[in-house]
């Protein structure tokens, strides 16, 4: 079959581009024919739709009025207007697409279910119906689990929420990535979905060191003998990176049991040794990123932002390197996870992969459907506050994770034992092997 992976953007490092390049890797060693369709394009592979840009002025303008706090709110009539106009656009592109590439399949991505894009969700839903193609929604997030888009602001957005996000029609199949999902929906819309967790592309060994990525550590200041404690994800409230910055705060307090000890890589950590959280992830709340910085300067915490420098592939430009996400990994001593909310959690998996340690918030979907591989993790525990989107978890779990972590810095035997433990569980369970057997059996 012919089969168009259709997103907002692709080629960047957000968990939904990434997964949707292993898809297409498994579709492909089925025998499929695969193209992107999308908003935006990194590496210039899309057929693109703009209106379906990620930031697409207009939709951006449309998501305020359906779901924010305006000075100006448009009438009712308006936002349909406008909503109804960029849909229509949006239709006819994706028909022409269809037509000219032959498509047999679309699998939207969160196109169907997030409430972003609303006249996204529209135009493809109408496109569906008015053409032979098939679908297979493949939903990493609904607009339900979501604050923002769970409370708009009239009904008519309300009804295109409840009739397309996700629309319910003969050809159109449902995936999602977890169970609590696939539970709501089938609630919500009496609709039955699989369930295909995020994979890893096991056959290639991308985290290691190599000649471009040696000198990562010298490039951005950090010594060998520093520790380097990697929040990999973007940079959005949900992600709750407070947590680790009170976790890196704690380890601060253990140092007294670092000084003058070698770690797991035969460094000696000394006195002039800093414990930095390194930030890898682009961020999409300036005010959140903010708001960050100037906490972890109260707590006397170090942080390290290299987003700019990091893509989802090497290149070189004017201003130096710039290194994959798979690169930042080789420079980390632990990843930090802290997030409240996830889908599933592709970082999270990545370092399992890396054989690195993790420091994670068990957040529901891995209360749900990761905690039963056992993987061995340092735990911030599964319970929080939030008060005006800002996440506090119990001090005392923060401290004891910290206490937890030096096992995995100073005794080298243990953090082997339990990281390759990890890395096999893995391998077994989430490989793009089984992702290929699981799709075959769908599509």
């Amino acid at each position: 079959m012919k089969i168009a992976l259709c997103h907002f953007r692709v080629g960047e490092i957000d968990g939904v581009s990434l997964e949707m390049d292993k898809w297409k890797k498994a579709l492909e060693q089925l025998g499929h024919e695969v193209i992107f369709i999308a908003g935006s394009d990194e590496r210039g592979e899309a057929e693109i739709i703009p209106e379906l840009h990620y930031q697409y002025p207009i939709n951006n303008k449309i998501v305020q009025q359906a779901y924010g706090q305006v000075e100006e709110p448009w009438s009712n009539g308006k936002l349909k207007d406008r909503i109804i106009m960029v849909a229509e656009l949006i239709e006819k592109a994706l028909l022409e697409i269809i037509r000219c590439r032959g498509i047999d399949l679309i699998i939207p991505n969160n196109i169907l279910s997030l409430g972003w894009g609303l006249p996204a969700g529209i135009g493809f839903a109408n496109a569906i119906k008015n053409s032979d193609v098939k679908a297979l929604c493949h939903h990493h997030d609904f607009y339900w689990e979501r604050d923002l888009y769970a409370n708009p602001n009239c009904d008519f957005v309300k009804e295109i929420l409840n009739n397309y996000f996700p629309p319910v029609h003969p050809r159109i199949s449902h995936v999602c990535i977890n169970s609590i999902a696939q539970k709501e929906l089938k609630e919500r819309h009496g609709v039955d979905a699989d369930v295909v967790p995020n994979v890893f592309d096991f056959d290639h060994d991308l985290m290691k060191v190599d000649d471009y990525n040696r000198g990562m550590r010298a490039e951005f200041g950090i010594k060998d003998n520093d520790l380097v404690l990697l929040q990999a994800t973007r940079v959005v409230e949900r992600k709750a990176i407070e947590i680790a910055i009170d976790y890196v705060a704690a380890m601060e307090q253990t140092r007294i049991q670092l000084v003058n000890k070698k770690c797991y890589n035969e460094e000696l950590f000394t006195e002039d040794s800093i414990i930095y959280l390194v930030l890898a992830g682009q961020s999409e709340s300036p005010e959140y990123s903010e708001k960050l910085k100037l906490y972890a300067k109260e707590k006397g915490v170090n942080i390290k932002d290299i987003s700019s420098h990091i893509e989802q592939e090497r290149s070189e430009n004017a201003g130096g390197k710039i290194y994959s996400l798979w690169d930042v990994y080789t420079i980390a001593d632990l990843v930090t996870y802290p997030s409240i909310l996830e889908g599933w959690g592709n970082q999270f998996l990545e370092a399992l992969v890396a054989k690195l340690p993790v420091a994670v918030y068990k957040y529901p979907v891995y209360k749900s459907d990761i905690e039963k591989y056992q993987f061995n993790v340092v735990s911030f525990g599964h319970q929080h506050e939030s008060y005006n989107n800002w996440v506090t978890v119990d001090v005392q779990r923060i401290n004891e994770a910290a206490e937890q972590s030096l096992e995995y810095f100073l005794n080298a035997d243990f953090r082997t034992k339990q990281l390759e433990q990890n890395y096999k569980t893995a391998k077994r369970e989430l490989s793009i092997n089984g992702l290929q057997k699981m799709l075959s059996e769908i599509i």
